[in-house]
């Protein structure tokens, strides 16, 4: 039994009583180390200063926050480590079912009300449980997935009641690194001897890598048929169908989620971009208005999404209500790097709206002018800056956000969407010729540490290609190839643990670009290879996240 006297736990629970009841609970058992959150916003920021061995997070929060809702972010920002466990504390006798379905599910979850008996039993069995994923979690920290995979196949052996869990940890880190057979055969043998929507829905975003949009929607189809709560096959269902243009089929899918899981600011937020698209003004509306007031309670609000109000708004021809939204936008998200730039596309717009284009072009001028920051802003908004620049004959301003596209564009529809931006306005021969720049930059920039690695000039081609990535921060190209100098360096100048941990961050946000590449798999196999020549091992963390000497 694991010694609960040197375990730490974030209790987050609205009511004061309840927390006042988990803290004797839990010194009753010897746990002494234990820090409260009374709602979400307290509870990341704890979470971002220290790590905690557990997690007791009430599952309504209050004020329309949600625990699983929590649970998505924290895992989505990365704001908790894999080691950290997330237990949920509900009152809900269909919890079991509910949580089976989710995508993100926590490791474990309490009936109230409590006992602490069960609590204990409850509280010993997960970190029994961590106890046999522990050394796949530090290799995964360190950057080494495939060599998590080899320690989860040894696990198979020993844990054979974790069998299940254990199939899905290895066939998420296949997905992740591009070995997508190997993914397809451990989802296979999850399926086996149990059906688990999870590795159906696992098969499904499989079969999406692979463009093979009409057999993923048959799956997932399915998958919401059957089970009727199943909001992450909702999510993915839309991603299925926007992939193959079916826009007004995508909307229904995230309605359908909304309406059944009403809390999640992500999906409200696909749903209002979709509807924007679709020129249904009004849903827009209606959604992005309950975006940006949730958003101004959370960790993750984003300024762009007044400007998508503002749209909304623009399109019923409502420009006292988007001129609202405006002065709302300048003064709750003040301090925000995207806050200026988003504050002057939104009244760019709003001018043009009305008739004052004169005033829309100054407004864009004298962002461009001092220096707002566009770097930060989506690809999307991007494209929407370039619309208003080039519709308001700031073709040199147009020009530089289009290269800025260009050189960060995650994929071809990137490409296409910015080409037909400026085809639509005239421009098709400057999208040629800005396309061509772009590929002549990135070719030149990564030959060039191509060319210092085949010299031996190891520290040269690192040089090169950091460069490129600061000129380039989103071209999945330019950050495997300085992911690769970096590996090189390691292999032929020896171990370098702050090279390999730039590799491995590189790759993660290659991934995140392009997950679909096929260069994935090999420079992870390459990674892989590195940390068994130099016989490199996990480091313990400390409560901070530091690395323990």
């Amino acid at each position: 039994m694991a010694d609960l006297a040197s375990v730490s736990v974030l209790v987050i629970d609205a009511n004061a009583n309840m927390r006042n009841q988990l803290r004797s609970m839990l010194g009753s058992f010897g746990v002494t180390q234990v820090q409260f959150a009374p709602n979400a916003a307290t509870a990341i920021r704890k979470l971002r200063e220290a790590r905690f061995d557990i997690v007791l997070c009430e599952l309504k929060l209050g004020e329309g926050q949600d625990g699983q809702h929590l649970l998505e972010d924290l895992r989505h920002n990365d704001i908790i480590p894999l080691a950290t466990l997330f237990i949920m504390v509900t009152g809900e006798r269909n919890y079991e079912r509910v949580v089976g379905t989710a995508e993100l599910a926590p490791n474990d979850y309490v009936l109230r009300p409590l006992a602490a008996h069960a609590l204990h039993h409850r509280l010993q069995r997960a970190l029994g449980k961590r106890d046999v994923f522990l050394p796949a979690y530090r290799r995964i920290e360190m950057g080494d997935p495939l060599g998590a995979v080899e320690l989860l196949r040894a696990a198979e052996r020993e844990h054979p009641r974790h069998l299940a869990d254990l199939l899905r940890l290895q066939a998420e880190l296949h997905l992740s690194i591009g070995q997508t057979d190997e993914a397809e055969a451990a989802y296979a043998r999850a399926l086996r001897d149990k059906d688990l929507p999870w590795a159906k829905l696992g098969l499904a975003r499989l079969m999406m890598l692979r463009k093979r949009y009409m057999e993923a929607e048959e799956v997932l189809t399915g998958l919401v048929a059957e089970y009727d709560n199943y909001i992450d096959a909702y999510d993915l269902l839309a991603r299925c169908r926007e992939e193959g243009g079916r826009l007004n089929e995508a909307r229904d899918a995230l309605v359908a989620a909304t309406n059944r899981s009403p809390y999640r600011v992500g999906r409200l937020r696909h749903l209002g971009e979709i509807a924007l698209e679709l020129g249904d003004h009004k849903r827009a509306e209606q959604t992005l208005a309950e975006v940006v007031r949730k958003g101004k309670a959370s960790d993750f609000r984003d300024p762009e999404d007044h400007v998508r109000l503002v749209q909304a708004q623009l399109g019923q021809g409502r420009s006292a209500e988007a001129r609202a939204t405006i002065r709302d936008l300048e003064r709750s998200m003040l301090g925000q790097a995207k806050t200026p730039m988003c504050a002057a596309l939104a009244r760019a717009l709003y001018h043009t709206g009305i008739g004052e284009p004169d005033k829309a072009r100054a407004v864009l001028h004298e962002a461009v002018a001092t220096g707002a920051d566009s770097s930060s802003l989506s690809i999307g908004l991007k494209q929407e800056l370039v619309k208003a620049c080039f519709d308001n004959d700031l073709e040199a301003e147009g020009s530089e956000l289009v290269l800025d596209i260009l050189r960060n564009a995650p994929d071809e529809r990137t490409v296409e969407v910015t080409r037909d931006a400026l085809r639509e306005r005239g421009r098709e021969l400057l999208a040629e010729e800005l396309e061509g720049r772009t590929r002549e930059e990135v070719r030149s920039l990564i030959a060039r540490g191509a060319d210092k690695a085949k010299s031996g000039d190891y520290d040269g081609a690192v040089s090169e290609m950091m460069s490129a990535v600061r000129k380039m921060p989103g071209n999945p190209h330019v950050l495997f190839n300085a992911a690769l100098a970096l590996l090189r360096h390691v292999e032929h100048r020896g171990w370098n643990e702050r090279f390999a941990s730039q590799a491995s961050a590189l790759i993660v946000r290659a991934r995140r670009f392009d997950p679909a590449s096929p260069r994935l798999a090999a420079i992870s196999a390459f990674m892989h290879g590195l940390f068994k020549k130099y016989a490199i091992q996990p480091r313990e963390r400390t409560r901070n996240g530091s690395d323990a000497i």
